[in-house]
């Protein structure tokens, strides 16, 4: 039998993609962690996957890899699409492609399979980095190919003896190291709020708490003083912030295939990183750094959540947002509260708000009133000689 390698995640789409594929193909179910899994929920799915018919399974942790490859690009690049996502699960979706298809190059397999269907955004990021890494492997999709609707997909297992609850849960629910989405009937549609009890983490903790982010060289390198990789401060910090229910919002944008999406997302870690990264940047950069970082950060998110991230056009951006690294480190301070947080301020050797030069708005060191006055009168130049030579409009 022909060797294939199926995306596996243990849910229905899934589970019905290993089941008929394994009539005809030596199935290889893989599934990659890019955070969110315990060990236990591993084991499940493992479990399950042999249920299907599957010759192996494997499991790849790729968390470290997901924030060396991504994550700290979005950090760098204080990445929110639209002003509001962190891309928790379109970012998370190019590292499991990446990893699934060195996988299936790595065992010779000559076809690939994924249970995406024809409606959204999954299906091009897949179907894009199989192609570009793996030309020669055919892309297999049955929940899109035979467009199935869920009842047909239970009927099937159950005819095969796989009778199992596949009740739809009433929110679907994507965990990852850079935040967790949530849908449900009300992002279908546009008018109606997630409640409450659709987010995974609940309020837990009130009254406030402090706590310290430290940035060297735009990496967040220690949490309240205590030194860990980057991936690991991520965890920790949304351990902490989890338990205030911060992070919470709903997304919407556009997807790749043109349609207008809607989904819920909580991302405490995620959204208090980039704001706190931001906050020191805007006391590090220059002006110029700062507005030339917006528009590539901005092209960078967008490419990243179209599936374009194989382009050479990313690591050119990447090479900017890192080399624009170079001076910001120091301590953030950020208070946590129920349901928000707030930045209190920075400390930096590298802070351009620096007293050996001026006050804001108070004292000036280094120029004279003199030397205002004539920088005033020539910045002014342009606008007054145009006002003068159009002086009918």
């Amino acid at each position: 039998m022909k060797k294939l390698v199926i995306a596996y995640s243990g849910g229905l789409d899934t589970s019905y993609c290993a089941v008929s594929l394994s009539k005809e193909y030596d199935v290889h179910a893989v599934s990659v962690n890019t955070g969110g899994f315990t060990t236990e929920e591993i084991k499940h799915i493992e479990s399950n996957a042999y249920k299907m018919g599957v010759s192996t399974y494997k499991n790849i942790d790729a968390v470290a890899t997901f924030y060396q490859k991504v994550v700290k690009y979005l950090i760098f690049g204080n990445v929110l699409k639209n002003g509001t996502y962190p891309l928790s699960v379109s970012a998370e979706r190019i590292i499991q492609a990446i990893e699934i298809i060195e996988y299936a190059k790595s065992i010779d397999a000559e076809y690939i399979a994924h249970g995406s269907t024809g409606a959204g955004n999954d299906q091009v990021r897949f179907d894009m980095i199989f192609q570009t890494l793996a030309p020669n492997i055919k892309i297999i999709t049955p929940i899109r190919d035979k467009k199935l609707a869920r009842q047909e997909e239970i009927d099937y297992l159950k005819s095969e003896g796989i009778d199992m609850p596949w009740e739809k849960s009433k929110y679907s629910v994507n965990k990852g190291l850079w935040g967790t989405s949530v849908g449900g009937v009300e992002t279908l549609k546009s008018e109606k709020p997630l409640p409450s009890e659709a987010y995974p983490s609940q309020l837990e903790k009130e009254g406030e708490e402090k706590v310290t982010l430290t940035f060297k060289n735009g990496e967040f390198v220690a949490l309240n003083g205590e030194e860990n990789a980057p991936e690991v401060n991520i965890e920790n910090l949304n351990n902490i912030a989890s338990a205030y229910a911060i992070g919470r919002d709903i997304h919407v944008g556009d997807t790749i295939v043109g349609t207008k999406g809607r989904v819920g997302f909580e991302a405490a870690a995620a959204l208090i990183t980039v704001k706190a990264h931001h906050l020191l940047e805007k006391h590090t950069l220059t002006k110029w750094q700062l507005q030339h970082k917006d528009y590539l950060s901005s092209f960078y998110g967008m490419h990243l959540h179209e599936g374009q991230y194989l382009d050479p056009v990313m690591r050119d951006t990447e090479a900017f947002l890192q080399s624009s690294q170079k001076m910001v480190s120091g301590n953030v301070v950020v208070t946590l509260k129920p349901y928000h947080f707030s930045l209190d301020g920075i400390v930096s050797d590298h802070d351009l708000m620096s007293s050996k030069f001026s006050t804001y708005g108070e004292e000036n060191k280094a120029w004279t009133a003199d030397d205002a006055k004539g920088f005033i009168k020539i910045f002014g130049n342009q606008n007054k000689i145009y006002r003068q030579v159009n002086s009918q409009e």
